[in-house]
């Protein structure tokens, strides 16, 4: 038996920042399985991804989070309005473990 995840190539979170659109937008961490572990909104996409990625201390739920994060999808807005929607939308569909208070 072999362990497919010891094959498949670690998240390049430096690399994937780097990519990052500067626009409004929502954010999807998913875990090695696929599944959608938080849903953030963001003003600033590409500022807002980079602070879980930066190696500054952050609080334990975070860090936590952080460790687990093995893809992060984007979905970009027009607006930091249409971004509140949809991850409202987002969370109450997929209820991820990490979103505590849904809003």
């Amino acid at each position: 038996m072999t362990d497919e995840s010891a094959n498949a190539p670690e998240f390049d979170a430096k690399r994937f920042v780097a990519h990052l659109s500067l626009r409004p937008g929502v954010y999807r961490m998913l875990d090695e399985d696929g599944t959608i572990i938080y849903v953030g909104k963001a003003r600033d996409l590409k500022k807002r991804v980079a602070t879980y990625f930066s190696g500054k201390a952050k609080d334990s739920k975070t860090m936590a989070m952080v460790a687990r994060v093995s893809n992060v999808e984007v979905t970009l807005t027009n607006t930091e309005v249409e971004a509140l929607l949809l991850e409202h939308t987002l969370i109450k569909e997929h209820r991820p473990r990490f979103n505590i208070v849904l809003r």
